[in-house]
C-alpha cells in the first residue's frame, strides 16, 4: 500500500494525498465540487439527455466519490446505471471509513452503501439498488480491452504531470474503443497535448468551463 494521508478540501469534503506521486486524488478547492462539475454535470447529465440506461466506465476509482455520487443520482433521477470502475491501487476499508462524503451529500442513510462500494469483492457484479449495478475491476488501465461497451467514461487518473503514461495515445485509444458511437469521455484535464491526442483518435473535443480552481476541463465525443 502506497503512503497516503487524508485531508480536507476547501468545500469541506475529504480527499487523499498520494505521497508516492505527490498529488491529491481531487482538487484542493473541493472534492465534491469537482466531481459534481466534471463527472456528474458535464458527463452523466449530458448522456442522460438521450439515454435512460447508461453504462459508465470509471478510470480510477480512488476514494469512491464518483461512484457514490453517481449511485445517488441514479436513485434520484429517472435512469438506471451499470457502473464499472477500474483501480490498480485501491484505498483501504479503514481509509474509506474516515471519508465524510455521505455526511456532506446529505446521504447519511446511504453511508452503508458507500462502505459496500469499498468492501465488496473485486471482479464481482453487485446490485446496489434496483437502478444501480456495480462491478469493480482490480487492474492496470493498459490491460483493459473493451469494445463499444460504454456510453460514458469518467477519466479520473492522476494528472499527466504525475503519471504521463496514463494519458498517452495507447491508453486513450483503449478509451476510444470502449465507447459506443456518440459516447462521451470527460476529465478534469485540459492539457493541450491530451486534447490533441484525443482529436487524432477521432474524438470531437469540447473545452468547457472547469470546476472551482480550474479554467477549463475537457469533454470528448466519439
Amino acid at each position: 500500500m502506497e503512503p497516503t494521508r487524508i485531508f480536507e478540501t476547501q468545500d469541506g469534503s475529504h480527499s487523499i494525498f498520494s505521497e508516492k506521486y505527490g498529488v491529491s486524488y481531487h482538487s484542493k478547492y473541493g472534492a465534491i465540487q469537482e466531481s459534481q462539475h466534471v463527472f456528474i454535470e458535464a458527463g452523466l447529465y449530458e448522456v442522460a439527455l438521450s439515454k435512460k440506461h447508461i453504462r459508465v466506465l470509471e478510470i480510477g476509482m480512488g476514494t469512491g466519490l464518483n461512484t457514490f455520487m453517481t449511485y445517488l443520482e441514479s436513485n434520484q433521477r429517472n435512469f438506471s446505471i451499470y457502473y464499472e470502475t477500474v483501480e490498480a491501487f485501491p484505498i483501504t476499508a479503514e481509509e474509506a471509513k474516515q471519508l465524510n462524503y455521505a455526511q456532506l451529500l446529505n446521504a447519511k442513510e446511504e453511508e452503508t452503501v458507500f462502505q459496500r462500494i469499498h468492501q465488496e469483492d473485486w471482479g464481482k457484479t453487485i446490485q446496489l439498488s434496483p437502478k444501480f449495478t456495480l462491478k469493480k475491476v482490480l487492474d492496470h488501465f493498459e490491460h483493459l480491452n473493451y469494445q463499444k461497451q460504454f456510453d460514458l467514461i469518467y477519466f479520473d487518473a492522476f494528472a499527466p504531470t504525475a503519471q504521463p503514461e496514463l494519458w498517452d495515445k495507447k491508453i486513450l485509444n483503449i478509451m476510444f474503443e470502449a465507447l459506443v458511437s456518440g459516447g462521451v469521455w470527460v476529465s478534469y484535464c485540459a492539457k493541450g497535448s491530451v486534447k490533441r491526442q484525443l482529436k487524432a483518435l477521432g474524438f470531437r473535443i469540447e473545452a468547457i468551463a472547469g470546476p472551482p480552481g480550474k479554467r477549463e476541463m475537457t469533454r470528448a465525443i466519439k
